[in-house]
């Protein structure tokens, strides 16, 4: 009753208007109430049609308004739309309201742009299709459209650059779009329209539009692509067709195709699935008002399985097209996808690494919508997600390549803004819930660093980047990192050394060769004299740190004599030391953020009850991942460079740190007046020089000194002490 009360009055409302506009002179005004007015009698038409039949006859002269501005089409558009729900309700309206409607509707199809064509034709479809059947009508339009097409068409095979053609530009897209429109609320192949012609209309219709599809003026293209999406929807298994296919997918896989013809065609599908939608929606609706006399029959499985196979064809182009450039054609492809999945056309597995590296994407409404696909899979299928979760870390890292303007610039796996988040912290945060996934996720990752997983620089800065910044919660997580980390830094460490040792060249003098256990003076005097350097107490070395300098630079110069001619093992070394260099810079970073000692790092075992390390973590403000030597590694792009004297110094020196670090990887036990052991200090001063000196100075020098206080930290018992 309320609403027949709101209606009556919006109806009212427009008729007084109408008065008011016509005692004064500017008849051609129509202001945004109208427009307000009438889309919101459109609302209320389109949950409750019933509501505007009696006013059917008073909307209608609206079809006639004078179109100049804006506002003007909108009106008309609403109208259309509201007349397309109504006129099929209404009991026996008289013929001249229904002629007059079909010739308002055709003045508007032949005179105006897209949008009104495009309403006002669906308008004139619920009028012939359900009420006046007036075939002959539509079908004189139709030809007349058609037509001028064929007419084109030939013109165009005798002479593409023929001026004709340039002036009838117009007419050719009106007629492309226009056929189209038409086929997509009629079917021509029926008695009704063609008599008993033999002609196969949909397959001259299809014929002719993909003749345009292959013009040299994009707009032409486009017009047609239109035409085409408009035909499928009609007769979908032209989609199977193999010169359609070939058409949308060579335009979705193209990197060089338009980027307005990969938007149509994605458009394109996103509307056929949105009517097949509606189709299926009415189909229930009608099979429930019958479904009391009849048997349970298959309802809409036809139709669904048809767009099922649809999707097939083409979920693969429209998968890939999330790795565009531009966000527009990213965009409608996850308005396709989470379409698909949101009907059950695709077996949601193929689809979750895409969404998981669309979860990446700048745009928040683009990530929400994606995250969003991925909890209603977690939902219904458990483990998907985690089962593709390294393979969509990998995907994510090519969207932020796509994405990526500045090529200079190493792609990072974290938010440029305040929050500075992983790019992929949504992902981890689905699977940290689960223990044994979350860790199994995360040793996948780490693995990738390996020397042996050959992964590209760049990309393991990427994930060094998201394991830097994912929203941990617990300690056992960062803690279960490090751990990791050792181990791997202790195999992949030594195998590094090892290669590095056996492409150097035997000094002169010794022709001896050395074993990989055994130092000798051609591999470098770094290893006895940093060996007694370390091994000295500590008070004494604090006045043997001044001469240091010059052993360093004996130790350096001895293994650049040592070089082989050929530098690709250096730049080898280079690369491959970038993820063990990661790993460091990740464990350090972690230690800082997270307050750890290096024995309670030292004292975690994986296996361990989860309760011991269930404690939340205390996160420090202002840490930030900078792994500075990967950021120049790849800036410099040493990988391709020129190698000059002063790379290969830096790299000899970088071998060297290294060596200290791996000869005093493991931590001894404290001594016990609380001094650091003498092994510690040259792990730390190894860790400070190969992680680019002054950076991380805050944990090498400093934890190591508070070391007692840092366990309290970590996670003491009394609240006051560890404030």
């Amino acid at each position: 009753k309320a609403c027949t009360q709101l209606v009556d009055n919006l109806v009212e409302h427009i008729l007084k208007y109408e008065e008011s506009l016509s005692d004064s002179d500017n008849k051609g005004v129509n202001s945004g109430r109208l427009v307000a007015c009438i889309t919101t009698l459109f609302l209320f038409s389109k949950i409750r049609p019933q509501l505007m039949v009696k006013h059917a006859m008073t909307m209608q002269p609206y079809l006639t308004t004078k179109c100049s501005t804006q506002n003007d089409f909108m009106v008309i558009c609403n109208v259309a739309k509201i007349l397309e729900l109504v006129v099929p309700l209404m009991e026996h309206p008289s013929e001249t309201f229904l002629a007059t409607i079909e010739e308002d509707l055709m003045k508007l199809i032949i005179k105006y742009g897209m949008t009104v064509v495009q309403h006002c034709v669906s308008c004139l479809g619920a009028v012939v299709n359900k009420v006046t059947q007036n075939y002959k009508f539509v079908w004189a339009c139709f030809n007349r459209y058609y037509g001028a097409l064929s007419k084109l068409k030939s013109q165009h095979q005798e002479d593409p650059n023929s001026t004709i053609l340039t002036a009838n530009k117009p007419a050719l897209l009106r007629s492309l779009f226009t056929v189209g429109a038409l086929c997509r609320h009629f079917d021509f192949d029926q008695e009704d329209f063609k008599g008993n012609s033999k002609v196969n209309i949909k397959d001259k219709v299809l014929e002719l539009l993909m003749y345009f599809t292959k013009h040299s003026d994009e707009e032409v293209q486009t017009k047609a692509i239109i035409g085409l999406g408009f035909t499928f929807i009609q007769h979908p298994s032209l989609m199977f067709e193999q010169e359609v296919k070939t058409l949308y997918n060579s335009i979705l896989s193209d990197k060089n195709c338009s980027v307005n013809l990969k938007i149509q065609v994605l458009k394109n599908l996103q509307t056929y699935l949105q009517e097949e939608d509606t189709r299926m929606q009415q189909a229930d609706r009608d099979w429930k008002k019958v479904a009391k006399q009849e048997d349970l029959k298959e309802m809409g499985d036809i139709s669904s399985g048809m767009s099922s196979s649809i999707m097939q064809l083409y979920l693969k182009q429209v998968l890939e097209a999330f790795f565009h450039t531009q966000s527009s054609v990213r965009h409608f492809a996850l308005n396709v996808i989470a379409l698909t999945l949101n009907q059950g056309l695709i077996h949601p597995v193929q689809c979750v690494p895409y969404l998981i590296a669309m979860g990446t994407d700048p745009e928040p409404s683009m990530r929400n919508k994606a995250d969003q696909q991925l909890v209603e899979i977690d939902k219904k299928y458990a483990g998907f997600i985690h089962m593709k979760a390294v393979a969509g870390m990998k995907m994510s890292y090519q969207v932020q390549q796509a994405i990526n303007t500045c090529p200079k610039d190493p792609v990072r796996g974290f938010r440029h803004d305040e929050s500075s988040n992983a790019l992929c912290s949504h992902l981890y945060s689905m699977i940290r819930g689960n223990r044994q996934h979350r860790r199994a996720f995360l040793i996948s990752l780490l693995n990738l660093f390996d020397d042996t997983a050959k992964t590209e620089v760049n990309m393991l800065l990427y994930i060094a980047d998201n394991l830097a910044c994912f929203p941990y919660q617990t300690q056992e997580e960062p803690l279960f990192i490090m751990h990791h980390i050792d181990i791997t830094l202790s195999v992949s460490g030594s195998n590094l050394l090892q290669s590095f040792k056996e492409s150097m060249v035997k000094d002169k003098k010794k022709e001896r060769k050395p074993s990989s256990d055994e130092e000798t003076e051609s591999d470098s005097n770094s290893g006895s004299e940093s060996e007694e350097e370390a091994s000295k107490p500590r008070r004494l070395r604090k006045r043997a740190d001044s001469d240091s300098d010059s052993d360093e630079e004996n130790d350096i110069n001895a293994v650049m004599k040592c070089l082989p001619e050929n530098s690709a093992p250096l730049i080898e070394f280079a690369n491959v030391s970038q993820g063990i260099l990661l790993l460091l810079m990740l464990k350090q970073h972690l230690k800082n953020l997270c307050g750890f000692s290096d024995s309670k790092i030292q004292k975690y075992s994986p296996s361990e009850s989860a309760k011991v390390y269930d404690k939340a973590i205390n996160r420090k403000t202002g840490v930030h991942f900078h792994p500075k030597q990967t950021l120049d590694f790849l800036r410099s792009d040493m990988a391709n460079s020129k190698i000059t004297e002063e790379v290969k110094r830096s790299i000899v020196k970088q071998y060297l740190d290294f060596k200290l670090l791996m000869e005093h990887l493991d931590p001894d036990e404290e001594e016990e007046d609380g001094e650091v052991s003498a092994s510690t200090n040259a792990r730390n001063k190894a860790i400070t020089s190969l992680l680019g000196g002054g950076s991380p100075k805050n944990n090498a020098a400093e934890t190591e000194d508070d070391e007692s206080d840092g366990e309290d930290r970590g996670g003491g018992t009394s609240g006051v002490r560890r404030r």
